[in-house]
């Protein structure tokens, strides 16, 4: 996909909905389930990703003519660990509730399927500037899912949003909105839903 042919634009609807990493590719799930039981949770590791995969897609791109091909991969994952490493060191030292709750998974962030996935198919064969607009544009539209599916879970499990509790005492919560089989169910709907309103976009094109 060269920006000759595709706008800025065209390149942030295409990451976000179009061709969105979860919804339509179905990559970067584990975290998508691991994290999603609480809204500021899935904003911050959300924005982690984004921040990883946009600067990782940029810097790739940035090197690409004078990276040899048979350590191509190699590369792209230093690239991508050293920004990881930023946002970890950054969560420990200034939101260290946040970072023991996130736990592992922003470690794990190295190992996500959207990074690497928009390395090699589009920061690897464009120029920096478009790839650093594919990658931020893929990482809020998974940020978008993950917050989806927070907002029902905590909402249902803990009557708030984000911490803020929004249901009185009159709501009864719902233990399984926290549990794993919930993420699941919530994700599957998501993505029959977004399927669904692409197909009949498409028949409306045809």
């Amino acid at each position: 996909m060269k920006m000759s042919k595709y706008s800025p634009k065209k390149i942030m609807i295409n990451g976000i909905w179009d061709e969105n990493p979860v919804l339509k590719q179905l990559i970067g799930i584990c975290s998508t389930l691991a994290v999603t039981n609480n809204c500021m949770n899935s904003l911050i590791m959300g924005l982690g990703l984004t921040f990883v995969t946009g600067l990782s897609s940029f810097t790739i791109s940035l090197i690409r003519e004078f990276t040899p091909k048979h350590v191509r991969m190699m590369v792209q994952v230093l690239i991508i660990a050293v920004y990881v490493i930023i946002v970890d060191i950054y969560l420990r030292a200034f939101m260290p509730e946040l970072s023991k709750a996130l736990g592992p998974y922003v470690g794990l962030i190295i190992t996500n399927c959207i990074i690497m996935g928009r390395a090699e198919a589009y920061a690897q064969n464009n120029p920096p500037i478009p790839a650093l607009l594919d990658g931020v544009a893929n990482g809020i539209g998974y940020t978008l899912v993950l917050l989806a599916i927070a907002v029902v879970r905590e909402l249902l499990a803990f009557g708030s949003l984000f911490g803020v509790k929004l249901l009185g005492d009159w709501w009864t919560t719902w233990t399984i909105a926290i549990m794993p089989p919930s993420a699941f169910f919530l994700l599957a709907t998501l993505i029959w839903i977004a399927h669904n309103i692409q197909n009949k976009k498409g028949e409306v094109a045809k």
